[in-house]
């Protein structure tokens, strides 16, 4: 027999790896940010394997596997040859920002 404690273990890790439904809403909105929506287009210059990009002018977001408050830094202040955003919502910003966090270093 399962004890409590195993089963809630058990349950907590399900949730932190299902993503809730709005939140694949938000991962949605983050991967049409990433591929279509931002200018110039964050795929030009990074490399994420989910997104199917093989930039190489930024770092890859694969290897580097930031969190979503480092990407979010990134995006709104720019860095290094990249440019501050000038156009994207804070919406778009969040959600790209968990997109990447979400699925830098996973292979497709």
């Amino acid at each position: 027999m399962i004890s409590l404690a195993a089963r809630l273990a058990a349950f907590i890790v399900g949730l932190a790896i299902t993503p809730a439904s709005g939140d694949e809403a938000r991962l949605d909105l983050g991967r049409k940010v990433f591929l279509e929506i931002s200018e110039p287009r964050c795929g030009l210059c990074h490399t994420l394997a989910d997104a199917g990009t093989t930039g190489k002018i930024g770092p890859s977001l694969d290897d580097m596997k930031p969190d979503a408050a480092r990407v979010k830094t990134a995006i709104v202040n720019g860095i290094g040859p990249m440019p501050a955003n000038e156009t994207l919502r804070e919406e778009q910003v969040d959600a790209v920002a968990l997109y990447v966090s979400a699925v830098a270093g996973k292979t497709k």
